[in-house]
Formats: C-alpha cells, sequence, structure tokens
C-alpha cells in the first residue's frame, strides 16, 4: 500500500481558493483528493505540525471544499493507523537539516517537515504548485522520495 505526504498546496488548489492554480490543476488536485478519502493512507507527523499548517488555510465550517473535506478526514482520523499515520520525526539541532531524519540542505524550513515525514514513511509527496519540490530533485532523488506532481505547470518557478 502507497502512503502519501499532502503538501498544504494541494489542498488549497483543490479547494479553488487564493491560489493561482488553473482548473486542470485544480480538478487534478480534487480526483487525487478524494481517492485518499476514499481509500488511501496520509502520513503526518506525530507532533501535529502538519495538520497545524493546514489549519489556517482550510475550513471547519460554511461549504466545503474537497480540500476542507480532506483536511476534516486527517484531523478525524489522525489516531487511526490504518488510515492516517503518526509518523515520528526528530527535530535537528543543526538548522541546515531541521529534521534528523535529512541531511544539510536548501529546502524551504517551511516545507521540510513534509519530507521529513516523507522520508520516514517511506511516502510519496503530492504536490501542487510549490516549485521547491521541483527545485530539490536531486535531494529528494538521493532520500530515495518521489514526488508526484499534480499540477507540473504550476510546479516551476518561471524564468
Amino acid at each position: 500500500m502507497t502512503v502519501f505526504v499532502v503538501d498544504t498546496n494541494v489542498a488549497i488548489a483543490a479547494n479553488g481558493r487564493n491560489t493561482h492554480a488553473d482548473d486542470a490543476c485544480r480538478l487534478a488536485c480534487i480526483k487525487m483528493l478524494r481517492t485518499l478519502v476514499d481509500r488511501e493512507t496520509v502520513a503526518v507527523d506525530d507532533r501535529g505540525r502538519i495538520v497545524e499548517e493546514y489549519r489556517p488555510y482550510l475550513r471547519w465550517s460554511g461549504p466545503p471544499g474537497v480540500g476542507d473535506i480532506f483536511f476534516k478526514h486527517v484531523f478525524d482520523h489522525q489516531y487511526r493507523d490504518r488510515r492516517v499515520r503518526r509518523v515520528a520525526v526528530t527535530d535537528a539541532a543543526d538548522e541546515r537539516r531541521g529534521f534528523a531524519e535529512l541531511p544539510p540542505n536548501d529546502f524551504d524550513p517551511s516545507d521540510r517537515k513534509f519530507l521529513a515525514v516523507a522520508v520516514a514513511a517511506g511516502a510519496v509527496v503530492l504536490n501542487a504548485t510549490d516549485s521547491d519540490w521541483a527545485e530539490h530533485r536531486t535531494l529528494t532523488d538521493e532520500l530515495g522520495i518521489t514526488v508526484r506532481q499534480l499540477c507540473p505547470q504550476h510546479s516551476m518557478k518561471e524564468r
């Protein structure tokens, strides 16, 4: 069974709010999140950093978008190992690493938690609109992490 780590931008793009994602990207994110909620396993860190990052961008009330439904699913199932796996990651004193699971790196510090969880869980990272994942492909390859770009048209910085 494949385990997935979901960057916050995937849920934001699925909701279609405050994003530069086009309709094709939004649809790809919607389809993937529905699949995750229905039958896949999502990995988050055991200290709640990922869930807390989701919180300001996703809603608890009002008409839910698919990103909001995904967030509620993760929150509601985070203690049921089969659906949402809480993975231990260890803070590193070395700021160039962020987490003991990672070597020194230039990755965005706010995204390192997703990468560390992916390493610890052997998970696939899902990304929609963050260019860091493509720009640091050498690092993810060295760590044996697959990054699935749901919206390749938005995951690279324009030159």
